[in-house]
């Protein structure tokens, strides 16, 4: 950005609301994802939608880049400004807008994060359910249609999204749904832009459903010879009509990491982690049929975690999972997220499960089961590029068959930078049109550009 221009929009944005601070560039120039960085030319820390109106215009009239930073725990580059210009902070917007208790629904702005809303939501025995593991940002989840732990019982943040306030990039601003619980009018804005990374608009307000907290928590675990069993033994809990809060699998090698790195001394075999909730007689029962489905099954090491603290232990130990091989020293990370037919996901395991063995790399599969929805993880030495060569290959052999499966090349992480080159195969001539959609609302591609399509 050329050093005038750049001053100009200091001056008109507020110089206590811009940074060019070296760590702060840095911060905003990356996520959690092993994508190479990019700095932002300056950083903006927006206090209202009014401040978010003002940078667009701004952007919009100059042909800035305008990049949305939520958390930064994304995986797929999403918040990585390409084109520099603006990174677009939410820290001071997180603030509750509207509560509404009574209708089981609150109004937030895009900065408040996962924790600090059930945190604020929980005294009023109501929880907000979707965990994708981190503490990211309401918006930045909604950015993603996140999804995670949760997403057997209530599914992705689409499905939780009741209206978005939208700043487009020509300064106006949007609702897209309403406070009511469904409606038939007009087009399914929330969907098209819940899951748009940015590209669309910038979300200012986010209305999200709310939960009441179940009354009994109940938390199990159990292993099996091979991943495929585990797989297999998911498919036979869905059909059964058990309406489990999380399932969740966990490879062998996986296990190993995580005791390792947590202290835990949990049987390092291909394991499934379950959790029941909902009245005392009802997760009871729940549970004993699942136990006695698994019996059947031929598990091994079944386990109950009834108290509170079991249950905390069990679940920190899954969400460590990623960080427990990302510790290991001289290596990055890299990683796909596919989801398939839920009679697809036993053969999608396996397959997973035979590249990472036939790579030489450390590396595990685990994931979401109940929504057919699972990762791989392998660990590669960044200085070696045929190591970063054997893992892009795995990706892309795993996004591959699972679009020819009929399922998609990301559950849940994005597509950001990541899954670009996958969309073709995956949409087909959609994709056009989605580009076309894309022209509509952002004609100057100001906003996140060189993300989603190529």
């Amino acid at each position: 950005m050329e050093e005038k221009l750049m001053y100009l929009c200091m001056e008109q944005l507020g110089k206590d609301k811009v940074s060019r601070g070296e760590s702060e560039l840095y911060r905003h120039s990356r996520d959690e994802s092993s994508h190479p960085f990019r700095e932002p030319d300056f950083v903006f820390f927006p206090e209202n939608t009014d401040d978010v109106v003002k940078v667009l215009l701004l952007a919009n009239e100059h042909g800035i880049a305008v990049t949305p930073f939520g958390a930064g725990s994304g995986l797929e580059g999403q918040s990585i400004p390409m084109k520099k210009g603006i990174s677009l902070n939410f820290d001071r917007m997180n603030n509750v807008v509207e509560f509404a208790p009574e209708d089981l629904m609150i109004t937030v702005e895009p900065g408040m994060t996962r924790l600090q809303l059930n945190d604020f939501v929980n005294r009023h025995g109501l929880y907000f359910p979707i965990d994708p593991g981190a503490d990211a940002s309401i918006g930045g989840m909604v950015a993603t249609n996140a999804s995670g732990t949760t997403a057997v019982r209530y599914g992705s943040m689409r499905d939780q999204v009741l209206d978005l306030e939208v700043v487009l990039a020509n300064g106006d601003v949007i609702h897209t749904g309403s406070k009511a619980k469904k409606s038939s009018s007009g087009y399914h804005l929330n969907g098209i832009f819940t899951g748009s990374e940015g590209t669309l608009g910038v979300i200012t307000k986010v209305t999200v459903k709310l939960h009441g907290i179940p009354e009994k928590v109940l938390a199990a675990r159990c292993t099996f010879p091979t991943p495929g069993e585990c797989a297999e033994a998911a498919h036979v809990v869905l059909a059964s009509g058990i309406q489990l809060m999380r399932m969740e699998l966990v490879d062998a090698e996986s296990i190993k990491q995580v005791n390792e790195y947590g202290n835990y001394s949990f049987p390092e075999a291909h394991s499934l982690f379950f959790e029941f909730a909902g009245s005392p007689n009802i997760v009871e029962e729940e549970a004993s049929v699942v136990e006695e489905l698994m019996h059947e099954l031929g598990c091994q090491n079944w386990e109950r975690a009834n108290s509170s603290k079991e249950r905390s232990d069990l679940w920190k130990a899954r969400h460590e999972l990623a960080y427990a091989y990302k510790h290991i020293k001289g290596k990055v990370s890299s990683g796909s997220d596919v989801c398939v037919p839920i009679s697809k996901l036993a053969e999608m395991v396996v397959f997973g499960r035979e590249l990472v063995e036939e790579c030489g790399l450390i590396g595990g599969v685990f994931g979401h089961v109940g929504d057919g929805n699972f990762h791989t993880l392998i660990m590669y030495d960044p200085t070696n590029q045929l190591e970063y060569e054997k893992t892009e290959e795995i990706n892309g052999k795993l996004a591959l068959k699972a679009i020819a499966l009929g399922g998609t090349c990301t559950g849940e992480h994005g597509v950001g930078l990541g899954k670009m080159k996958y969309q073709v195969a995956e949409h087909g001539k959609a994709v056009e049109w989605m580009k076309s959609m894309k022209v509509l609302f952002d004609p100057k591609g100001i906003l996140n550009p060189e993300k989603m399509f190529y």
